[in-house]
């Protein structure tokens, strides 16, 4: 862990790795800025705020690691932020992802649904869902 540099140059550049690309990188430095933020983090420093951006950090590291298809690190981090955060809409949603990837599909179909609630995000047909269901009924209905 590099404590040296100060952490807005380390984020810039994980930042900067994943943009590129770089996911298997991105995830270390990503992991390391966690790891660092977790273990400074004090009782009275455990505000909303500093909650709020290790949160942020861990989506980003999830993402990186879904990138790198290291899917059960992936898997970790989402529970993790969902713990933190069970309304983030797009949590849900990678977390779905991320077991479709892995093949769980019915495992999926959950963190899917919460996805699609909180967020607006649609569900993939690809993935098993069809347009037959009530859903696909209340929007061809004439509205009231």
């Amino acid at each position: 862990m590099n404590t040296t540099t100060p952490f807005s140059l380390r984020l810039s550049w994980a930042q900067g790795l994943f943009e590129r690309g770089d996911h298997v990188a991105a995830a270390t430095a990503l992991a390391d800025l966690v790891d660092e933020v977790e273990s400074s983090r004090t009782a009275e420093a455990a505000d909303e705020g500093v909650l709020h951006s290790v949160t942020d950090l861990r989506l980003m590291l999830a993402r990186a690691y879904f990138q790198s298809a290291q899917l059960g690190r992936a898997e970790a981090t989402l529970n993790e932020v969902i713990e933190q955060s069970p309304t983030d809409s797009y949590a849900h949603l990678l977390l779905g992802r991320t077991l479709q990837r892995a093949g769980r599909h019915a495992e999926a179909a959950r963190p899917l649904a919460l996805a699609e609630i909180l967020g607006d995000y649609e569900r993939p047909e690809a993935y098993g869902t069809t347009a037959t269901g009530p859903t696909a009924l209340a929007d061809t209905a004439e509205p009231v």
